[in-house]
């Protein structure tokens, strides 16, 4: 019998949808703000993004299933023991975090954000020329879930979208020109809106530095909503402050997290800062996909195919196998 300690937000039917696929398992419902270090050592699978320093001391943990599409945090050494299968949620946000970028590029490119400040300010007040999405060059860095939603929409409103990745396999569809990391100094002046959904590696890390935002064409966009230090938060206000080719920037991550209440970023022009919400489970449907996700894994572990398991983590790189 497999001890599971459930540490997701479950309701009554999402209850009965698991313990019907593991039906000689024991659950344990917990939260992730109220997780013992008991519990934690006890179970044998754990789902949900219980504390790194809990799930370190658990030196039998067969596998873990995150309610979370990133898991950089658990790639760190120590957290998790070179036996222990490790699966992310990739599939569950694609169309939360899409919609979300989506909605950023529509204020940046029509001035909404100023927009915005004009009424709070109670000014009737035009704001000159804006652009569109359509006809417009978008560079999608990261086809993960999340990316390739984000650009299947921008396609459909009319922008040609480039995509990058680590490797160049077949062209997806809806990708208009396909490139590789190394090749981004070379993208980058050719496109309106520049958006990032990129985990936390050592390779991303301020991959958007100060002399790459100045390769920006003028009157183009940022977007980051992967992880924080793909942006050089620092450098980025620099960019924007000094009014050259950057016209704006969103933001649903940045770096640090909680952004601090003095950072210069918050009063940067043109910039919209979310506070990593994007995601989460505001959106129903994100978390129904997660319990369908930890369902369908449930299944495959059960039934000893362990290797169809959905989003399973190389932890030595955090990039999914």
């Amino acid at each position: 019998m497999k001890n599971i300690l459930v540490a997701m937000p479950f309701g009554d039917k999402h209850k009965s949808y698991i313990e019907k696929i593991g039906t000689d398992c024991k659950f344990h419902y917990t939260t992730i703000k109220t997780a013992t270090a008991e519990e934690v050592k006890a179970a044998d699978i754990i789902f949900g993004n219980i504390s790194p320093e809990l799930v370190k001391q658990n030196d039998h943990l067969e596998w873990m299933q995150l309610n979370s599409a990133g898991s950089d945090q658990y790639c760190k050494p120590g957290v998790i023991g070179p036996d222990t299968i490790l699966t992310c949620a990739t599939g569950a946000y694609g169309l939360s975090v899409s919609e979300h970028m989506v909605s950023m590029s529509m204020m940046l490119c029509r001035k909404m954000d100023l927009y915005m400040k004009n009424q709070i300010n109670h000014e009737w007040k035009e704001e000159g020329s804006v652009t569109s999405i359509w006809n417009s060059t978008t560079l999608v860095a990261g086809l993960g879930d999340i990316g390739s939603e984000y650009a299947k929409r921008m396609k459909a409103l009319g922008s040609h979208v480039i995509g990058i990745r680590r490797n160049v396999a077949e062209k997806p569809d809806f990708i208009d020109e396909l490139y590789t990391m190394d090749q981004l100094d070379e993208v980058l002046p050719k496109v309106d809106f520049a958006v990032f959904i990129l985990p936390s590696t050592p390779a991303t890390h301020h991959i958007m530095d100060e002399r790459r935002l100045r390769l920006m064409k003028p009157g183009s966009y940022l977007i980051n909503a992967g992880r924080g230090d793909a942006v050089d938060c620092g450098a980025l206000n620099k960019v924007l402050r000094e009014g050259g080719a950057l016209a704006g920037c969103a933001l649903d991550v940045t770096e640090p997290e909680p952004l601090p209440a003095d950072h210069p970023l918050w009063d940067a022009p043109r910039t919209i800062i979310t506070p990593h919400s994007a995601g989460k489970f505001h959106l129903r449907e994100t978390f129904e996909r997660i319990v369908r996700i930890t369902g369908e894994n449930l299944e495959k572990y059960l039934a000893g195919e362990k290797e169809e398991m959905r989003n399973q983590v190389n932890v030595k790189t955090g990039n999914r196998k």
